[in-house]
């Protein structure tokens, strides 16, 4: 893709070199800040929180990326935490013992929308049912897509009740501290660290 492949791995030109600005010149009082593109705000949000990302540009590389996450962590062959029917289809592949057991080593999902402005991961019942965060295991597989990629929680609040005017799912909450160190921040109090992997799929 075009920008996070560009993000992810930069290559300037003479041309990009002549329009840089570096972060730190000196900005008049009243110039308006320089504000990243949503996708690029939410890989350094995310990244900053700890999570690790990775960008697929289809389902290949998906399949691909999931299996160097299994081979990474010693997961294959494994039980995996998962309540979404279409993912355990996805990945039937891995010999995986899927299941609802919080005991597993991890939980496979997808996810409502992906916040730009503080990098987290927003969830509902559809995603967790009614289990509390802590009900569930501490490495977390995330798979989503570019085309939830918003600014804010109050934008993706409004998405959700867009996409479910029928029935309005519940448990919704946000995921977006991946170290355990961080849940001792005053910010972070009530909430749980999730070791947290992010399948990126482009679709736009």
């Amino acid at each position: 893709m075009n920008l996070f492949r560009r993000f992810l791995n930069p290559k300037k030109n003479k041309s990009d070199k002549n329009q840089e600005i570096p972060e730190n010149a000196d900005r008049g009082k009243y110039m308006p800040e320089v504000k990243l593109p949503t996708d690029e705000r939410f890989m350094l949000n995310f990244k900053n929180n700890g999570g690790k990302f990775l960008y697929c540009e289809d389902e290949e590389e998906i399949q691909e990326a999931f299996d160097n996450i299994l081979l990474e962590n010693d997961w294959y062959e494994k039980q995996c935490c998962c309540f979404d029917e279409n993912l355990k289809s996805k990945f039937d592949s891995f010999n995986l013992d899927f299941n609802l057991s919080a005991g597993a080593p991890f939980f496979l999902s997808t996810c409502e929308y992906l916040v730009a402005n503080d990098g987290s991961i927003l969830i509902s019942s559809n995603q967790i049912k009614e289990r509390k965060l802590r009900e569930l295991p501490s490495d977390f597989i995330i798979l989503s897509s570019t085309s939830q990629l918003i600014d804010s929680i109050g934008e993706g609040l409004r998405g959700i009740k867009f996409k479910n005017k029928q029935r309005i799912p519940s448990n919704i909450t946000t995921i977006k501290n991946f170290e355990p160190q961080k849940e001792s921040d005053f910010m972070s109090y009530g909430s749980s660290s999730k070791n947290l992997y992010l399948l990126l799929l482009e679709d736009l």
